[in-house]
């Protein structure tokens, strides 16, 4: 997918609505930016928060949603020493869905990933991804951001851990959202055999890098 393709699919999936800025600001936050070969284009929070981008998913003709008893999914904020560029669009590079985490626990995944050097993926940067390449969301095989958790204070979280899959329109969800994409969460300790823990290999621009003189 090309940079300016990237750019179109945000402008397409309705990003600058749930901003409030014209598309022609959102891609010239993007000019701002290197262009980095495979490089996904990453909302911050400050910019459009994940329940404002969930509802812009889609899978097929389904709209995204946040499962029902995740009334707080925008208190889940990125967990300490990621290193998110203080921007309204950053640079992650070299995402995986991280398929081969599957059947561990967060706990366990996120001790993994980082021992590869790598970076799990924020919530935003998780719905980023699919609003610029949908195809990544299969039927089992979906993933988890463990680089989100909700802050309690004294530097604890809560259990749950946000991760987004294809829901089976059963419970809460009803049967219209069947195979819908949706932003859920796990507890932090279980296992699942079709969620994978989504990372990064870096993030770009670097804290305290301008903007356009990162990685080219």
């Amino acid at each position: 997918m090309s940079w300016d393709d990237r750019v179109a699919a945000l402008v397409a999936a309705g990003v600058p609505e749930a901003a409030g800025i014209s598309p022609a600001e959102l891609a010239a936050h993007a000019a701002a930016l290197p262009e980095v070969p495979g490089a996904v284009l990453a909302i911050h929070p400050s910019l459009a928060a994940p329940g404002q981008l969930a509802d812009l998913l889609r899978h097929g003709d389904r709209p995204g949603f946040v499962v029902a008893d995740m009334t707080d999914v925008d208190d889940f904020a990125p967990i300490s020493g990621l290193g998110i560029p203080d921007l309204p669009l950053y640079l992650v590079l070299g995402p995986t869905r991280g398929d081969e985490l599957r059947n561990t626990s967060p706990v366990e995944a996120l001790a993994a990933i980082r021992g590869a050097g790598r970076t799990p993926l924020t919530l935003n940067e998780g719905i980023s991804w699919l609003l610029q390449d949908p195809t990544v969301l299969q039927s089992g095989a979906c993933f988890m951001t463990l680089g989100s958790r909700k802050h309690t204070g004294a530097g604890q979280v809560d259990g749950r851990c946000p991760a987004i899959w294809i829901s089976r329109g059963t419970g809460r969800d009803g049967p219209t959202r069947r195979n819908a994409p949706k932003v859920g969460w796990c507890w932090a300790g279980n296992q699942h055999t079709w969620l994978g823990h989504a990372s990064a290999a870096s993030r770009a621009p670097l804290p305290g890098t301008a903007p356009g003189h990162g990685p080219g």
